[in-house]
């Protein structure tokens, strides 16, 4: 597998100016309903800020830094709308990338959405600055999927996104440096699946943030965004949106991405012996 774990710098640092929705302030705990929110219906909830965003390529972001990273990767999947290739071939993949950009002694690939921004379609990029766990959340996640043995083990959950079929022009993704989120910024979110309850982060707007953004990303790369990690002295994770480019051009195809799930596992004593790890 050919796998560049940080794109080589540009000689010019370039910046974007683009609208992102932050949380507004409630009088209450917030709550949102997955399947509603991933069909891109507005909730009153958000409210859009303009933010200036770098150009990644320029800064090479690390994972445990700012708590992203680009690679360089072409994948073997022919066809990620073929449900059987992108759930063997494709998952195996992500965790082979995970694993060789991490040094995790396992990965636990749980989970893929495909979106694309079409009327059609039940998944629509996320247009919420949110990250997908809180610590909570996260911990019960290991230990619905994988028991109480896993989730006593040092673990990061970390989520590979790609544009596929063609170049991300069409809603790409902004992505915060992990140092500049304060506590205060972030609002633990009741969020309702069709057969489960979970706890994200939605975020709010704060001039101090640092926000990131990959210009037309390519086939050939691949982000690993970090959602949540155990280990000390690391970047927890990164905050991220899909939001409108200003300078995508109007026949720009509608996005197309695939983004895999997964659990990364740092056991202290080898070998890590979990019977559900698979």
């Amino acid at each position: 597998m050919t796998l560049d774990i940080i794109i080589p710098p540009r000689p010019k640092r370039a910046t974007t100016e683009g609208s992102l929705l932050f949380l507004e302030s409630t009088g209450g705990r917030p709550s949102v309903n997955f399947e509603r929110e991933a069909t891109g219906a507005f909730s009153d909830l958000y409210a859009p800020h303009k933010v200036v965003l770098r150009d990644a390529r320029a800064c090479a972001p690390r994972l445990d830094t700012e708590g992203f990273a680009l690679l360089r990767h072409r994948s073997r999947v022919r066809d990620f709308w073929d449900e059987t290739e992108v759930g063997s071939r494709g998952r195996a993949e992500a965790a082979e990338i995970v694993a060789k950009a991490t040094g995790a002694h396992h990965v636990h690939v749980f989970d893929h959405t495909l979106r694309r921004r079409s009327p059609d379609s039940p998944r629509q990029p996320s247009t919420r600055v949110h990250n997908d766990y809180t610590p909570a959340s996260a911990r019960q996640r290991v230990r619905e999927l994988l028991g109480e043995t896993a989730a006593r083990q040092p673990y990061a959950f970390i989520n590979v996104w790609r544009p596929i079929r063609h170049a991300a022009l069409d809603w790409p993704l902004a992505l915060c440096d992990a140092r500049s989120v304060s506590p205060d910024d972030l609002a633990a979110t009741d969020i309702q699946y069709e057969n489960r309850r979970g706890e994200i982060y939605h975020v709010r707007y704060n001039r101090r943030q640092r926000w990131y953004t990959v210009p037309t990303m390519q086939l050939h790369e691949a982000l690993l965004i970090k959602c949540a990690d155990t280990r000390k002295g690391r970047a927890q994770f990164a905050p991220h949106t899909a939001f409108a480019h200003p300078d995508t051009p109007p026949e720009a195809p509608p996005r197309e991405s695939v983004e895999f799930r997964t659990i990364a596992f740092f056991p202290e004593k080898r070998p890590l012996h979990i019977a559900r790890l698979g």
